[in-house]
C-alpha cells in the first residue's frame, strides 16, 4: 500500500481543488492510502473529500509568503503521516510542502503545476515570486513535476523549471456526472424564466480579471444587435447581482433582462447541460480547464480563447479565438447561433466523443498512479 499525502494551498472551489477531489474519488484505494493537508482551511471541497473517507487536515495558514513556523508545523504533520509520496498542488504548496517534505524524511516529492503562465496582470506578485523561486529549486527539490497541460510545461520550462522532471497528465472528469441532459435544457429555462426556444450561452468561472467576464458581456452586447433573443448565464463565485462591476457592464450593454447571474452553484452539471453554447473567455492563467471538459462531455459546443490547452481541447468540435478579441468572440458566437439545432447537436456529439477519448478521469487517475508507482517501485 502506497501512502500519498496531498498538500494543497486551499480547498475552496477551483479547478485544481476539484481535480484533487476527482482524483481521490477514482484512485485505486486497494493500492493507495491517501490523506490531504490544506495549508489554509478545509473549505467546501475539503468537506467533499472527507465524505470520500479521506482524512483532511487544515493548517490555518494566512495567505502570502511562507513563514518558518508554518513549515515546522507541516513537517510535524508529515512525520506523523509517514507518507511514501508527497504530492503538492499549486505554487505555494509546492514550495512550503516541498521544504517540509525534505525536512520530514525520505518521501518522494511530486509537484503539481496548474497554471499555464505567470501573467502579472492576473496573478499576485507574491505568487509570481514563489513560482520563480520554485523554478530555481526544481532541479534539487522534487522528484517529479506533473503539469496539467502542454502549455504549462512549455511556459514553466521557459522560467527554468527542470524539463527532465516534467510530465504532462491532463485534467479529467467523470463522464457519468457530465453528460447530455435534454430534460435539464427544459427545466433550467423554466426555472430562470427563459423562453423554451431561446439560444442560451453560458460561462462557469469565479469572478477574477483573468476570467475576463467583461469581454463576455461586451461580446453579448455586440451579438445582441443581430440576435436580440439570445440569453446568457454566468455562474461562479461572486458572479451575482451584488457584484457592482459586473452588473454595471451588463446595464451598460442594455442586457439586464437577458442575463442570469447564478453565483456559486451546486448543480453545475445540470446548468452546463442546459446550454447551447459554452464559452471560456479567459485572458490568461488556464492550464487544462475542467469546465471545458465538462461542457464537451455534456455535448455542448464550445467557444474558447486560446489560453493554456483550451484550443487543443476543443479541436474541431468548437471555435478558438484570441484572448481579448471582442470581434472574434462575437463572430464565433454568431457562427454557432446561425447553425441549426441539429448542426449544433452534431458538434456537441463530436465534443463528447473527444472528451471520452482524452479526458476520462479513470485514465487520468491511472496516469497519476503510474507516476507514483514509478517513484516507489510498488511499496
Amino acid at each position: 500500500m502506497i501512502r500519498v499525502t496531498h498538500i494543497i494551498t486551499g480547498l475552496g472551489v477551483g479547478g485544481a481543488e476539484m481535480m484533487l477531489f476527482k482524483l481521490l474519488k477514482h484512485l485505486d484505494r486497494s493500492a493507495f492510502e491517501p490523506s490531504v493537508i490544506s495549508l489554509q482551511s478545509v473549505g467546501p471541497v475539503g468537506e467533499r473529500i472527507l465524505k470520500l473517507g479521506v482524512p483532511v487536515h487544515a493548517c490555518a495558514m494566512r495567505p502570502g509568503l511562507p513563514n518558518p513556523i508554518a513549515i515546522l508545523r507541516l513537517r510535524h504533520m508529515l512525520r506523523q503521516n509517514k507518507p511514501h509520496i508527497v504530492q503538492t498542488w499549486m505554487y505555494h504548496a509546492d514550495l512550503i510542502g516541498g521544504v517540509s517534505c525534505r525536512m520530514a524524511g525520505r518521501a518522494k516529492l511530486v509537484w503539481g503545476i496548474h497554471h499555464s503562465d505567470l501573467d502579472p496582470a492576473a496573478i499576485k506578485r507574491s505568487t509570481i515570486l514563489i513560482g520563480r523561486i520554485n523554478g530555481k529549486l526544481s532541479r534539487i527539490m522534487p522528484d517529479s513535476i506533473i503539469c496539467c497541460s502542454e502549455a504549462s510545461r512549455r511556459s514553466h520550462r521557459s522560467i527554468r523549471y527542470s524539463e527532465s522532471k516534467m510530465v504532462v497528465v491532463r485534467n479529467g472528469i467523470d463522464l457519468t456526472e457530465y453528460s447530455p441532459d435534454q430534460a435539464a435544457k427544459v427545466r433550467v429555462r423554466q426555472e430562470l424564466g427563459i423562453p423554451p426556444d431561446a439560444i442560451l450561452i453560458g460561462n462557469v468561472a469565479r469572478f477574477h480579471p483573468m476570467k475576463d467576464h467583461r469581454l463576455f458581456v461586451l461580446a453579448a452586447g455586440k451579438l445582441s444587435v443581430d440576435h436580440p433573443g439570445v440569453y446568457y448565464i454566468l455562474c461562479g463565485a461572486n458572479v451575482d447581482w451584488e457584484n457592482e462591476a459586473l452588473v454595471g457592464w451588463i446595464h451598460a450593454a442594455g442586457l439586464t433582462d437577458r442575463f442570469r447571474l447564478l453565483g456559486r452553484r451546486d448543480d453545475v452539471a445540470r446548468v452546463t447541460a442546459a446550454l447551447d453554447i459554452f464559452t471560456l473567455c479567459s485572458a490568461s492563467g488556464e492550464g487544462c480547464p475542467l469546465v471545458v471538459c465538462e461542457a464537451m462531455a455534456s455535448e455542448v459546443p464550445c467557444v474558447v480563447t486560446d489560453v493554456g490547452d483550451s484550443g487543443d481541447m476543443v479541436g474541431e468540435t468548437g471555435i478558438v479565438v484570441k484572448p481579448g478579441d471582442l470581434s472574434g468572440l462575437c463572430d464565433a458566437w454568431d457562427r454557432l447561433v446561425r447553425l441549426s439545432a441539429g448542426e449544433r447537436a452534431e458538434l456537441g456529439r463530436k465534443a463528447r466523443t473527444r472528451a471520452e477519448e482524452q479526458y476520462n478521469i479513470e485514465s487520468v487517475a491511472a496516469s497519476y498512479a503510474e507516476v507514483y508507482q514509478s517513484l516507489t517501485h510498488g511499496c
